[in-house]
């Protein structure tokens, strides 16, 4: 039934707690682990013309840091993983990337980012990622 999981990661805590959940499946199931970042093209928006450049850089730094952290994680669990940066719109992303890889299962936190960053994604991804499919999603309490 779970062959491939996906898991959207932004590197917070949220994520973690989440991923132990789909690790656990993923383990029982024999799944592979599908960990996507992305990085959020309004931030870079918001920047100033300036600091426009050093803000998408960083940002997609930190995109590859988080999904490599995810991967790393399956593997060390005995999960076969594999990985995505992908820029745009995170809720959007995150459904494109579910139907091209036709997975199985959306295992996301009810919390990512806090402070500035979570002001800036303009809403709730996981309320859109669960709005917006027909794939089942299982959203970890945070």
């Amino acid at each position: 039934m779970y062959d491939s999981i996906l898991v959207p990661t932004d590197g917070s805590e949220g994520t973690a707690v989440a991923l132990e959940h789909a690790l656990d499946i993923a383990k029982t199931r024999g799944a592979t682990v599908h960990a996507l970042s992305v990085v959020d093209r309004r931030i870079r928006l918001a920047a100033g013309d300036e600091q426009r450049e050093a803000v998408a850089n960083s940002l997609h730094d930190r995109a590859i840091e988080a999904a490599d952290a995810v991967a790393e994680a399956a593997r060390d669990a005995d999960v076969q993983a594999t990985t995505a940066v992908r820029k745009g719109v995170p809720y959007r992303c995150i459904l494109d990337y579910a139907d091209e890889h036709d997975v199985d299962l959306v295992v996301m936190g009810t919390h990512g980012r806090t402070g500035r960053d979570k002001l800036a994604s303009l809403g709730s991804v996981t309320e859109r990622v669960v709005q917006n499919t027909n794939r089942p999603v299982l959203v970890v309490s945070i």
